[in-house]
């Protein structure tokens, strides 16, 4: 039975706005249930899709290999994937890898507090595959369409708007500015790779 008709949609994320995702929640106390990570701009990701640069591979495991990958999109925000035994696909990839190379990521949203109370977040990858500029250049432009969508759903009072509002004291037009500055790169990109 294939698994894949339940699988929740994965969520178009930047990085400025994924990091800012600390709280994270269960819809029902059964053991099973999905836990989603909040994002700021009022909805919830059970899974994300990222596509930007991965700049560096590090095996930081103690005993085996977990793989740690350091990924940029183009506004400058980082997301920090880990895959070890149980992700040996994405694991295989960081292994192998050699930065710098544009990668597309679908993963599950991970949260850490530290020890002095901050809380990171990571991707836990289901998959990792290298793609071309133009690749990288499309997801830019879908995710802030997407990001600016979830904004004015936000300030129409979303589904998860009131309860990000309460958990974050960030103001949603952060967002809409990483959007608008991820496109305006894309201009900048273009430009400069068409100047004599």
């Amino acid at each position: 039975m294939s698994n894949s008709a339940t699988r929740e949609v994965a969520r178009r994320v930047f990085a400025r706005e994924f990091n800012d995702a600390t709280y994270t929640f269960k819809e029902s106390d059964d053991e099973l249930a999905p836990r989603y990570a909040l994002l700021p701009t009022g909805k919830r990701a059970n899974r994300v899709f990222f596509v930007g640069t991965l700049t560096e591979t590090e095996d930081v495991g103690q005993d085996s290999e977990y793989w740690q990958g350091r990924i940029v999109d183009p506004d400058g925000g980082t997301f920090f994937t880990y895959a070890g035994q149980y992700q040996p696909d994405a694991a295989s990839m960081l292994r192998e890898l050699e930065a710098p190379e544009y990668v597309a990521v679908v993963g599950k949203p991970r949260t850490f507090e530290a020890d002095d109370g901050e809380v990171n977040v990571s991707v836990r990858p289901e998959s990792i595959t290298v793609v071309d500029e133009s690749t990288r250049n499309y997801w830019v432009v879908e995710t802030a369409e997407r990001t600016l969508d979830r904004v004015e759903q936000f300030e129409n009072g979303g589904e998860y708007a009131q309860l990000a509002r309460e958990e974050y004291d960030l103001p949603v037009e952060n967002y809409r500015r990483v959007a608008v500055e991820a496109l305006e790169s894309l201009d900048t990109e273009q430009a400069e790779s068409t100047a004599p």
